[in-house]
């Protein structure tokens, strides 16, 4: 008798590749093939409008500070950036849906002593909010309200999304939730953070 092994790292890649379909799915958040983000499988995040900026990387915030790093967008529109895995906040949920608190994690590996998971950080001197990482994944709660964020539908494109920071967690926490658009800093860095004007974003299938 012969006897077939199939690790779980076959039986996920397997799972990454299904062709599913968003049928009676309305709440589903698709790539731009049409078919339901999966959790735990590699995206590209790419802006809906070309000529400013490309994908989604990591960066420090400054040249002389190579730690911690920040969620950026590549200077180069034609750079789909870093592949990022979704994680909702119910680790039984295959699909990723419309207005779920999910982990954004760049699965990308780097040499600054934290985890590429996404988080809220504030600029003291200035108040304003960036897109950090160094998120702690999973685990929802008072402990890790920064970490989590969702999708929302955006724009008049079928596959056209924001990101927003708006956990809902934390049902005591008081939280400002915002949108997820583009800071430009003084030395060409595109950071991430709170914005009037969000990025408007698709999916990729890496």
């Amino acid at each position: 008798m012969t006897h077939v092994i199939i690790s779980a790292a076959t039986i996920f890649l397997f799972l990454c590749l299904s062709p599913l379909t968003s049928t009676a799915d309305t709440t589903a958040v698709l790539d731009i093939n049409g078919r339901p983000l999966q959790a735990g499988c590699n995206y590209y995040i790419l802006p809906v409008i070309r000529g400013r900026g490309g994908g989604l990387t990591m960066t420090s915030k400054n040249a002389t500070e190579l730690c911690p790093l920040y969620v950026a967008q590549e200077d180069h529109e034609v750079s789909n950036g870093l592949p990022l895995k979704f994680y909702p906040v119910n680790p039984k949920d295959k699909r990723i849906s419309l207005s779920s608190d999910l982990n954004f994690v760049f699965d990308a590996a780097t040499t600054c002593v934290q985890s590429t998971g996404w988080s809220l950080t504030i600029e003291m001197e200035t108040g304003r909010r960036y897109v950090g990482t160094g998120g702690e994944i999973g685990n929802p709660g008072v402990e890790t309200v920064d970490n989590w964020f969702k999708i929302e539908k955006d724009g008049s494109g079928k596959y056209y999304y924001k990101i927003v920071y708006c956990p809902g967690v934390c049902n005591f926490c008081k939280v400002m939730c915002g949108d997820v658009g583009v800071f430009i800093e003084k030395d060409g860095r595109r950071l991430l953070g709170f914005s009037d004007q969000p990025l408007l974003v698709m999916f990729k299938k890496a």
